[in-house]
């Protein structure tokens, strides 16, 4: 008997999940079925690929390399699948990913447009922390990401779409205060006032190099998940914040208590990027993409300009 994608997709599944019950869930199989399909492709291979124990399953050597090749194989075929259906432009189905800090402010405004262009697209969307969506990226489970740079590019080609200034955020009565005065810069911010995001979001990351700090010192124990999170935090008095421009509509309409500020020139920003695989064919897809959300970015930050305090 032959191997099988699908002997190889339980496979990864099995190495992935660590116990044949959370794989035959993530596989949305039986877990009989799946653990005779290991077997199956024990035997074709002549190999035994994985330890069982009672409660959890290990990869012998065997295993371990079956493992990097098929996840190889199976990211090839996923290339080929997503090549024939984004042949001919941006058509068919995609499956697209954005980060936290991006995904509710940009994307509604971009799916109107991909709507508009194709009723019949057949869209996904994933939601998650950058290196999350890289990871899908490199599994193929995912066309194409839009993220925030820098990021670790290998393997992956990016085109930048537009820039997305970073805003001080904080109560109304404080901006107002820095208002009357000048205008403070990133690093002259008193960095125990700040409030970040949980670890993980490249945004905490940004916010730190932009204020010149090294660490995580805040005047909150918090580890907020959202931005939304922090406005309403900061709109009541509780520190401040860094928010990204193309946020500043939802939040402000949220948190009617929070006010917003630009910093001096030069301000603060970070780019915004649409990445996807080297290794899949773009036949115009992704160009086609990238000008569409880079338009939806462009106007989104237009409509920001008249909630922000000069």
């Amino acid at each position: 008997m032959n191997t099988t994608f699908r002997q190889l997709r339980y496979f990864v599944a099995l190495a992935d999940a660590g116990n044949f019950t959370l794989a035959a869930e993530l596989a949305n199989v039986t877990q009989p079925a799946l653990s005779l399909q290991i077997k199956e492709l024990e035997a074709n291979l002549g190999v035994k690929l994985v330890e069982r124990m009672p409660r959890e399953i290990r990869l012998t050597r065997a295993g371990q390399d079956v493992l990097a090749r098929a996840r190889v194989i199976l990211t090839e075929v996923r290339d080929l699948e997503a090549s024939a259906r984004l042949r001919g432009g941006l058509s068919g189905s995609l499956t697209l990913g954005a980060i936290p800090t991006i995904a509710p402010y940009l994307l509604p405004h971009v799916l109107t447009r991909l709507r508009s262009a194709d009723i019949s697209l057949e869209l996904k969307v994933r939601e998650a922390q950058t290196h999350r969506l890289v990871d899908a990226l490199q599994k193929g489970e995912i066309d194409a990401a839009v993220i925030a740079l820098p990021i670790d590019l290998h393997g992956l080609e990016v085109t930048e779409l537009f820039s997305d200034r970073f805003l001080l955020a904080g109560s109304k009565s404080r901006i107002a205060s820095y208002t009357e005065t000048a205008p403070p810069n990133p690093t002259d911010l008193p960095s125990g006032s700040l409030l970040l995001l949980e670890d993980g979001h490249c945004l905490s990351d940004q916010t730190l190099a932009v204020c010149g700090l090294k660490g995580r010192r805040q005047a909150v124990d918090l580890s907020a998940s959202s931005l939304s999170t922090l406005c309403g935090l900061v709109g009541q008095g509780f520190g401040l914040t860094l928010l990204p421009e193309m946020a500043v509509n939802a939040e402000s309409a949220a948190m009617p208590d929070m006010g917003v500020m630009r910093f001096p020139d030069p301000q603060p920003e970070r780019t915004i990027a649409l990445v996807r695989r080297k290794s899949t064919d773009n036949d115009g897809w992704f160009s086609d993409l990238a000008d569409l959300i880079g338009e939806a970015g462009r106007e989104l930050l237009k409509t920001a300009c008249s909630r922000i305090a000069a």
